[in-house]
C-alpha cells in the first residue's frame, strides 16, 4: 500500500528557505507523477507543483515560479520541496500526493493517494 509523509516544516522568517521531504514507501516513485499542495485557513487546496512520472514535464503555480523547486531521489524514494523567498502568503499545510495529473495543458490535481501534511509558518 502506497504511503506518503511529510517533513521539513517549521517556522521561518520573510525571505527564509525550508526544504520539505516526502517520503514514500510501498511503491516505487518512478511508477507516479507526484505533487506538492497546500492549504492555508479558510482556502481551498491548490497545486504547488507537480513532477510527471518521467520526468519530463515540471509544473509550478505562478505564485511560486521562480522561488520553488520540486526534486526527486528515486534511489531514495523521496520527493523534495526547495522554497526560497518565502512569504507571508506561503503559510499553509503542505501536502505531498501520488499519481496526480501533472500535464502541461492541465491544471496540477490531486492524486489518489496523500499525506498528513507538514505546517508552513513564514511569519516575523
Amino acid at each position: 500500500q502506497l504511503q506518503l509523509v511529510e517533513s521539513g516544516g517549521g517556522l521561518v522568517q520573510p525571505g527564509g528557505s525550508l526544504r520539505l521531504s516526502c517520503a514514500v514507501s510501498g511503491s516505487p516513485l518512478d511508477y507516479y507523477a507526484i505533487g506538492w499542495f497546500r492549504q492555508a485557513p479558510g482556502k481551498e487546496r491548490e497545486g504547488v507543483s507537480c513532477r510527471s512520472t518521467f520526468g519530463d514535464v515540471t509544473k509550478y503555480s505562478d505564485a511560486v515560479k521562480g522561488r520553488f523547486t520540486i526534486s526527486t531521489d528515486n534511489a531514495k524514494n523521496m520527493v523534495y520541496l526547495q522554497m526560497n523567498r518565502l512569504k507571508a502568503e506561503d503559510t499553509a499545510t503542505y501536502y505531498c500526493s501520488a499519481a496526480v495529473t501533472c500535464r502541461r495543458d492541465h491544471p496540477i490535481e490531486g492524486g489518489s493517494t496523500w499525506g498528513r501534511g507538514t505546517q508552513v509558518t513564514v511569519s516575523s
